[in-house]
Formats: C-alpha cells, structure tokens, sequence
C-alpha cells in the first residue's frame, strides 16, 4: 500500500488573504522577522494499491479535479 502526501499552496502571484492577516497577526505579537506566509492545504491518504505509476496518475486527477483549483492554487505530491 502506498501512502500520498499532498501538499496544496496559493500561486505565488495571487493574493493570499489569509496568509497576509497571520503575518499582521505575528507582526503585532513582535514577530517582526516574519517576511511572508503562505497559507496552505495539507493532506494524507492511504491508497489501495502498491502500483507506483498508477497511483501518481490517480493522485494528479484527484489534485486536478477536487484537491485543488489549480487556477490560483499550486500543488505537489509525495508518495512513500
């Protein structure tokens, strides 16, 4: 069984809102050194099958289809 480790980020040329209010957020409690936050998606699946290339094309559709919108967001994958 092989395990996926998706990793799901907002592109960097778009507008991190949520990103923005925890970096205000740390700047206000004295965390001064904090220059960017990316605010992100980060999820864990166990996949049926110990077949290596099937599962990269599973978990790219399952990233293209559901995990991420892939017109603001990026996203990467490990699997072990």
């Amino acid at each position: 069984m092989l395990k996926a480790t998706v990793y799901v980020t907002v592109k960097k040329n778009v507008l991190d809102p949520q990103g923005n209010a925890v970096q205000g957020r740390l700047h206000s409690m004295g965390f001064n050194e904090v220059d960017k936050v990316c605010i992100g998606k980060y999820m864990e699946m166990e996949l049926g099958t110990t077949d290596r290339a099937l599962a990269e094309e599973r978990v790219k559709a399952m990233c293209e289809k559901l995990l991420a919108n892939t017109v603001i967001e990026d996203y990467r994958y490990e699997l072990s």
